[in-house]
């Protein structure tokens, strides 16, 4: 039995109407006013969609450009039910996505053959759309990281930040899923003193940005520009999208996220056992490898920051960073520092 969802304010109309479809052998569900409209199709995923126009909370046209851009809804069939019959008003629903459009009054005939030619013609093409995703599956299909991350550089959005930016804050909606095209960028949260720790350091193509692909959970930590970023981020419901029609692909992000995990373990263990001398050097040479192309390449990070990695205060990182300077380990200039040995350095790690 086709389910029908229809949606009309005027009670005496709706229940006319849910009568002579349920007589005509449809399953019908009604709703009183656009928003609960919404609501009903996105639970019950009816075959097709009958909406009035003129309605209270939320009009026929807010119906369909909110169902227009839900995966899930995006395909059913939509007719339009209405009394208003000027030109301007047919076309703007036409122009939203409209699949008809039947004028009041109408008879039983006229919307039956509405709907039946509307369903028909919507099992034609998911069975076209069927079959185009079998025929491309294989060839377009993604397997690696570097498949999703060149996903991500041909489909994503692309965002520019300045040095110090904030890219998001921790407790907004987590909305995106990011990609490092160029950069630097450092997550971090604050302790119950009011003190920063980072709790990440990211690079040109890295990923970043995810909390949960099942749950909407706000971001976790704050993200920042440590340099010039641009980035490019893909809407969670889009990736998982890919991750639902890539299975090889997603065992590759489940490595990812393993290995970011072991990551974290690591350096917490640093934070808690290591000596100053042991968290200084892992943190330096943590950040040359983030930040230079070449290893002579000074490094270019406030003092606070290194602090925030290593876990330890900026005035212990201080000395401990003068004594590496009186070894040769490094040389400090303002803000730059560059590594001088960086075997001695290793050794101490």
């Amino acid at each position: 039995m086709k389910k029908v969802v229809l949606i009309e304010d005027d009670t005496i109309l709706r229940e006319n109407i849910a009568e002579l479809l349920e007589l005509s052998g449809y399953a019908v569900t009604t709703a009183p006013n656009g928003k609960i409209g919404v609501e009903t199709a996105i639970q019950t995923l009816p075959d097709i969609i009958i909406c009035d126009i003129m309605m209270p909370e939320l009009d026929g046209y807010g119906v369909l450009e909110i169902l227009a851009q839900n995966d899930i809804t995006k395909y059913i069939p939509f007719i339009f039910l209405s009394a208003k019959t000027e030109r301007q008003d047919v076309r703007r629903g036409m122009d939203l996505g409209a699949d008809d459009y039947i004028t009041k009054p109408f008879s039983e005939e006229e919307l039956i053959s509405a709907i039946e030619s509307r369903i028909a013609k919507a099992a034609i093409l998911l069975e076209e759309r069927e079959q185009y995703q079998k025929n491309t599956t294989h060839e377009d299909e993604l397997k690696t990281l570097h498949d999703l991350k060149n996903f991500f550089d041909d489909n994503g959005t692309l965002f520019d930040f300045s040095k110090d930016e904030i890219i998001y804050k921790e407790g907004q909606n987590s909305n995106f899923i990011y990609l490092i095209l160029k950069g630097v960028v450092k997550c971090h949260k604050l302790d119950e003193q009011g003190k920063e720790l980072t709790t990440a350091l990211h690079k040109e193509d890295d990923l970043f940005g995810y909390t949960s692909f099942t749950q909407n959970i706000p971001y976790q930590e704050t993200a920042t520009t440590i340099k010039e970023t641009e980035i490019v981020g893909i809407s969670k419901s889009e990736l998982m999208n890919v991750l639902h029609q890539n299975h090889k692909v997603t065992l590759a992000l489940i490595q990812l996220l393993t290995d970011d995990l072991k990551n974290v373990k690591d350096q917490l263990l640093q934070m808690a056992y290591s000596s100053v001398h042991k968290k200084t050097a892992a943190t330096i040479i943590k950040f040359a490898e983030k930040l230079n192309h070449k290893p002579n390449d000074p490094i270019k990070i406030s003092r606070n920051d290194l602090a925030s990695v290593a876990g330890i205060a900026t005035e212990t990182l201080i000395r401990t960073m003068s004594s590496f300077k009186k070894q040769g380990l490094i040389e400090m200039e303002g803000r730059n520092i560059r590594i001088l040995d960086l075997q001695k350095l290793q050794e101490i790690c």
